[in-house]
């Protein structure tokens, strides 16, 4: 076409106008973020924060969330029930507007909700649009009423379909999500669950539900907790020792604002702070976050130097100095919250920096003075953290000085691909050097680059970045990277490799070296696990052999089913794989480095809430945590994940 033509074809009748909920359905990923599984488990939360804003205002203390077969969602609350009266302007009832009309709902009215998460007004709205089919009961006035919903468009009206006790009051959302948005519309029960606790830890006194009725499921748990966000933070320091007996807790209200703030030290050197806003969290921070970090900081210096604390070469404690070995948690409720954008992970009200820094300031001030031991171990823990943060800068200025572009200058048992493109090139961290040589024989050597290493990488959960920066190890993958490390330095623009390949032995010490790398790669490198740049290779564990036909098998099921397809266990020869050196090169290419035909699973964080946490019990120092971490999760540790 050429510019004569667009312009005479675009006209009135090229612009469309999209009614009602067909925007949504046109374009799901503008109001859930994607169609993955993220924006399916998204569904959930939509309906789920509905019954937490009735909480919020006192209407609710119950929700249930149940899973039940047939990708089915089912969401209970016993709030006050939306309102099935005749909407006026509408001319519909209140029911069918709120889940039938983008931005309608109870949120933009204060006298109905003072604060809400849902302020935009297109969550449920939303997830009946993008359900094959959803059904919404309401208990109000000693009435049951119903209405059901297919893609978005009522199939019934409100009908009463029974009488209630006069006392019950509240709603269920049933809905199964529409294959044709949805490639995959399975729910996890251990997604849910995270937000289901994070929901509950931020709403004190709330009970939180959660059912899987999924045949040969059967998961059920609660959550229920009377101490709010102070409970979150001893959840979050499980496995650590703590520098406060309990965490250190701040309430206040300003212009309407209220503001929840609890925090606690623990000997790791890893700061874990989480915001929150209006139950949401806020991923990328915002003005709490900035208001929290300055109060902070000149709080525990105004101490400090009070008590002639700092020694006589420091000035000044910096922020990196006084959140080492922090957690916290920083929750503040908003009338009217200003996010940026839809997905609501930074919260912009400017007035709110100053409202939370105000309230740190006195209120942890105040905690300072009538705790001298606590305040002493906390000011202690962050002048040691000040004069570790200079002999770091030392060690991380060396690194970087050999972290040069110019291949002469990379590790001298890095095996470099001949490729600059990063974007096509891939880094193998292999186990071993016997494996590493059999990788650098395997690999293709345009665009794969292969790194040994030997034996076990520092466990950096236990260790100060100086420290950590003096081990070999973790130097030639921090100059093989080329990246830097540090939150001062760190560019991801300089990533070498756009695929990092993970890829150890199929036994205990090979899972070992993995959980030790992502936690390297967890605390210190997470931007390039949530780019989706970090991968495990999946090498088989069997190889099933008959004349000159041979098949691999990843679990003992493939396994099975190779050997039957090969005439069974007499006729053939199993191999059981201990170890990547146990393959020539030429099967380690074909079943595990040969883009063509190896498997690799990327490595997410779906939730980074849980994955501090799993990280501090499994890498900490606590015993007792990690046993009862592995007694709780072993039954449901696949069998081909064992050394048997």
């Amino acid at each position: 076409m050429n510019a004569a033509e667009g312009q005479q074809s675009y006209n009135a009748q090229g612009i469309q106008v999209l009614k009602g909920l067909e925007a949504v359905r046109r374009r799901p990923a503008m109001y859930i973020g994607d169609t993955g599984v993220r924006g399916l488990h998204h569904l959930v939360y939509e309906v789920v924060d509905n019954s937490i804003d009735e909480a919020m205002v006192g209407f609710c203390d119950r929700i249930d969330v149940q899973i039940k077969p047939g990708d089915v969602i089912q969401v209970t609350d016993n709030g006050r029930g939306i309102p099935v009266d005749l909407h006026k302007s509408e001319g519909k009832p209140a029911l069918e507007v709120v889940m039938t009309s983008l931005h309608a709902g109870g949120k933009f009215d204060k006298g109905s909700y003072k604060v809400s998460g849902g302020l935009h007004g297109v969550g449920v709205s939303c997830v009946n649009a993008l359900s094959l089919w959803l059904e919404a009961t309401v208990y109000r006035g000693g009435k049951i009423y119903r209405q059901s919903y297919a893609r978005g468009v009522p199939t019934s009206g409100v009908e009463i379909i029974g009488d209630s006790a006069s006392e019950q009051s509240g709603t269920v959302v049933a809905f199964r999500p529409d294959p044709d948005v949805f490639p995959e519309t399975e729910f996890s029960f251990d997604t849910l669950k995270a937000r289901l606790r994070e929901l509950a830890f931020l709403n004190r006194g709330i009970r939180i539900g959660l059912l899987d009725l999924r045949p040969e499921r059967g998961r059920e748990i609660e959550f229920h907790y009377e101490g709010g966000i102070t409970e979150f933070v001893t959840w979050l320091n499980e496995g650590r020792t703590v520098l406060c007996e309990r965490p250190v807790y701040i309430e206040g209200e300003k212009d309407g604002v209220q503001i929840e703030i609890a925090l606690n030290y623990n000997d790791s050197y890893a700061e874990n702070l989480y915001t929150f806003a209006n139950n949401i969290n806020t991923t990328e921070g915002g003005s709490h976050l900035s208001g929290f970090r300055a109060g902070l900081t000149r709080t525990l210096n105004a101490y400090a130097q009070a008590q002639n604390l700092l020694k006589k070469d420091m000035k000044v404690l910096t922020g990196d100095d006084v959140r080492e070995g922090m957690t916290a948690v920083v929750s503040v409720k908003i009338p009217e919250p200003q996010f940026e954008g839809q997905t609501k992970t930074k919260l912009g009200n400017t007035e709110v920096k100053g409202q939370v820094e105000q309230l740190v300031n006195a209120a942890l001030g105040t905690y300072l003075e009538e705790h001298p031991r606590e305040a002493r171990a906390i000011v202690g823990k962050c002048i040691n953290a000040a004069q570790s943060r200079e002999a770091a800068r030392r060690a991380r200025e060396l690194v970087r000085r050999k972290s040069s572009l110019d291949s002469g200058s990379l590790p001298g048992k890095l095996a470099d691909c001949a490729s600059r493109d990063p974007a096509e090139c891939e880094l193998f961290l292999v186990e071993g050097d016997s494996a590493g040589g059999s990788a650098k024989q395997a690999r293709d050597r345009r665009f794969q680059a292969i790194l040994p290493l030997r034996g076990k990488i520092l466990n950096v959960e236990k260790a100060r970045l100086d420290r950590m920066l003096g081990n070999e190890e973790i130097k030639t993958i921090i100059t093989a990277l080329g990246t830097g490390v540090g939150a001062d330095v760190f560019d991801l623009n300089r990533l070498r490799y756009h695929k990092i390949v993970i890829m150890t032995d199929a036994d205990v010490d090979g899972s070992h070296i993995r959980t030790l790398i992502l936690t390297l790669f967890f605390r210190h490198f997470r931007e390039i696990i949530e780019r989706g740049c970090m991968f495990i290779a999946e090498p088989p564990l069997y190889r099933v052999k008959k004349g000159k036909t041979e098949i691999y098998a990843h679990s003992e099921l493939e396994k099975e089913r190779a050997v039957a397809e090969l005439g069974g266990e007499r006729s053939v020869y199993v191999q059981r794989y201990k170890g990547l050196g146990e393959m020539n090169p030429e099967q380690l290419w074909d079943t595990t480095m040969n883009p063509e035909t190896r498997t690799l699973t990327r490595v997410t964080v779906e939730d980074a809430v849980s994955a501090d946490h799993i990280f501090q019990i499994l890498m900490g120092d606590e015993v007792e945590p990690r046993r009862r971490f592995i007694e709780e999760n072993a039954a449901r540790i696949k069998l081909e994940d064992l050394d048997i």
